[in-house]
């Protein structure tokens, strides 16, 4: 197998725990435990000075989140809609040209 899958083979070891978890009827893996670094890491300090960032300019994009606080783009969406709970708001009284910038920079609470 090493000749065809190189460095990216997996062990026997590996192989024969799966083998052995499959047999005990142990097929959820889904449920245990993965090693490594997780997807978003947010902590409350985080989620409190997006917060205070939002509450201070609420016309600011996501992107100058990210960079006044030095974290991941995506990180900061995240805390912006999960852990905040802000959205976006569109005026129905403006031209199209006008709810594409208001979409991009401003939030509010959904």
């Amino acid at each position: 197998m090493k000749e065809v899958y190189g460095e990216q083979c997996l062990a026997r070891c590996t192989i024969f725990r799966w083998c052995q978890r499959y047999v005990a009827q142990r097929v959820h893996i889904k449920d245990l435990k993965c090693p490594g670094q997780a997807h978003v890491l947010t902590n409350s300090a985080t989620t409190l000075a997006v917060n205070e960032l939002i509450r201070q300019n609420r016309r600011i994009t996501t992107r100058e989140v990210a960079v006044e606080l030095s974290i991941n783009k995506g990180t900061a969406l995240y805390i912006i809609h999960k852990k905040l709970g802000y959205g976006k708001v569109v005026h129905s009284g403006c031209p199209s040209i006008c709810q594409r910038i208001t979409r991009r920079r401003e939030w509010v609470f959904a």
